[in-house]
């Protein structure tokens, strides 16, 4: 089936290149092969074996519309050739969802939705929210990336292990939707590993230096100790 022609100029989600080219190889089909498809069945005339291959080796990526017509080439889903989505476009995109179908699914109207895809911020009701969740199938540290929350999040879990951690249980809550005994424990444990790491660093004769390195790369990756610490206790699951 032909599809609307796409421009190679359009940003699309991040590619897994070796994906792509395993399931070429699979196929028994050489770059020029995949080309000639694009070009034919999918209205893509610019695209050369040098493309197929430079998307391949991962120095080019396919536009949106461009990974939705390979896919179709190589018999899988867009899904199959998209590295981790993070943003809000492409959790769609790795769906095989359009535009249309969230904004119809999630109850707004599509220019809306489309401006909030834009922006990298969700700003729908709490209705929404759980109903754009279930659609995207999306996990809790997803789910925060993907709504533009993750910045936030880690403002506020940097200032509760280098504080008062009892102060943010709630305007974390706020962020993430999970149990207040779960949040209180993990900014507790976090703020815990925080102060001890540097404490045993200094105590170590380290030097402030070095304990400035490790608090500063301990704060810089907050989020994913937070996530670590959630996962200890609870399933992270919207």
């Amino acid at each position: 089936m032909r599809q609307p022609p796409a421009l190679p100029n359009q940003p699309g989600p991040p590619f897994n290149a070796p994906a792509a080219r395993r399931l070429r190889a699979a196929l028994g089909m050489g770059p020029e092969h995949v080309a000639y498809d694009l070009r034919a069945s999918y209205g893509l005339p610019y695209v050369t074996p040098d493309l197929v291959i430079a998307w391949e080796r991962g120095t080019a990526n396919p536009s949106s519309p461009e990974l939705t017509a390979l896919a179709g080439v190589l018999w899988c889903s867009p899904a199959e050739l998209i590295g981790r989505p993070r943003t809000l476009r492409e959790h769609r995109i790795s769906r095989g969802l359009a535009p249309e179908d969230v904004a119809r699914g999630v109850g707004l109207e599509l220019l809306a939705y489309l401006r909030m895809e834009e922006d990298g911020e969700w700003r729908g009701t709490e209705r929404q929210t759980t109903a754009l969740a279930g659609l995207l199938d999306l996990d809790l540290p997803d789910f925060v990336t993907v709504t533009g929350r993750e910045a936030k999040l880690a403002d506020l879990l940097r200032s509760a292990v280098t504080t008062r951690w009892q102060a943010y249980v709630r305007p974390v809550g706020k962020i993430v939707p999970l149990d207040r005994g779960v949040l209180e424990a993990t900014l507790q444990q976090l703020h815990q590993d925080y102060q001890g790491q540097m404490v045993a660093t200094l105590s170590w004769g380290g030097g402030s230096g070095d304990a400035g390195d490790n608090g500063r790369d301990f704060l810089d990756r907050i989020v994913e100790h937070f996530w670590s610490t959630v996962g200890r206790s609870t399933p992270q699951q919207f």
